[in-house]
């Protein structure tokens, strides 16, 4: 076991999520595969386990405490990196219909590879989301699109609300210090067409304070966003 299993119990159930023994031991294995994976591959800078329980793991989960997740609910994880929050998600409710986007083919590759370990299967994209978000098949189709990525409130959401559908809900993991980039931020996601409509700041443990806000898809993105990267960096929707 590499999970701090108390500490990992004690997190979660203070945030009022639960999960049962098999998710747990999905999560343990995702762990392992992650440090082990890490030796040769740098997946994350966090490998000690206490913070990789409380960090990555319990961190992921909070997802839940806010947002009421249906089953069967579809969910794009864009930059999802080693797969937090989305392979979490997926691992404590494989009902989920999770779809995995990220731009590094070895960081989907490793995603396979726990998904395939623990008998699970979900859609793999390896595309940038600028061009992911233009196609059909993508676009305005998820009920929820998440990430936790530390690009600016403005950039996430130009990458994350055309995955959205009209009634949807993109999930923003953030910092706690965040409150001047959402304001700033108000102007550009009701251009992407949302609002934010919850916005929390809350201890994942004592002293580690985060932030998740809520931001729901009212209308349609207008067809001319995403822009290209470049734009979207030099530029940020104001």
């Amino acid at each position: 076991m590499f999970l701090n299993e108390k500490l990992f119990y004690g997190t979660i159930e203070n945030l009022g999520v639960s999960i049962d023994a098999g998710a747990f031991a999905r999560l343990d294995r995702f762990a392992e595969m992650l440090v082990e994976t890490n030796k040769s591959f740098n997946l994350t800078a966090i490998t000690e386990p206490d913070d990789v329980t409380v960090k990555h793991f319990a961190d992921s989960l909070s997802v839940f405490k806010f947002a009421d997740i249906p089953e069967n609910a579809s969910i794009i994880d864009v930059g999802t990196g080693a797969g937090f929050p989305g392979l979490v998600l997926k691992l404590a409710r494989p009902d989920i219909r999770m779809t995995f986007l990220d731009s590094t083919r070895k960081k989907l590759g490793f995603i396979e590879s726990v998904l395939s370990e623990n008998g699970l299967s979900a859609d793999i994209v390896h595309m940038r989301a600028e061009e992911a978000a233009r196609l059909p098949k993508y676009r305005e189709k998820f009920d929820f699109a998440t990430a936790r990525a530390v690009a600016s409130l403005p950039v996430l959401s130009e990458y994350c609300l055309p995955f959205v559908k009209t009634g949807g809900t993109f999930i923003s993991m953030k910092s706690a210090d965040s409150t001047e980039e959402i304001d700033i931020a108000k102007s550009a996601i009701s251009i992407l067409g949302g609002k934010i409509f919850q916005n929390q700041v809350f201890d994942l443990v004592e002293n580690t304070p985060r932030r998740i806000i809520l931001i729901k898809k009212n209308s349609q993105t207008p067809t001319k966003y995403p822009r290209p990267s470049a734009q979207i960096s030099k530029k940020p929707l104001k």
